[in-house]
């Protein structure tokens, strides 16, 4: 395990999103602000794509969903892809590790 040499990776990466409502895309998504969001515009399966110019190992993919605001939006299922390109993606049932975290007001 690397853990204690674990570093954030997001920004080395691209983001793409399966679609968006004006002002609701990838900065939204990436911005760090419980205020704004993304929100998807299209069919189901709604996609977030992250890639990568190399080969990366992650350890821990980190998600913020907020049900009490987004109600009937917060995802019922998340899976994550990995792959050598967007034609051979395959589910990682168990690497990387997610969380998916809520946020705790008025403590």
């Amino acid at each position: 395990s690397v853990e204690g040499d674990m570093r954030e990776m997001a920004k080395t990466a691209a983001w793409s999103v399966s679609s968006c409502k004006p002002g609701n895309g990838v900065a939204s998504l990436r911005d760090d602000s419980l205020d704004t969001y993304w929100q998807s515009d299209g069919a189901q399966p709604h996609l977030v794509n992250i890639q990568f110019q190399k080969k990366v190992q992650l350890q821990l993919v980190v998600l913020y969903v907020d049900f009490k605001l987004d109600e009937s939006y917060t995802p019922s299922k998340i899976s994550i892809r990995a792959g050598d390109g967007f034609h051979n993606l395959k589910v990682t049932p168990s690497a990387p590790r997610y969380i998916v975290s809520t946020m705790f007001r008025g403590f």
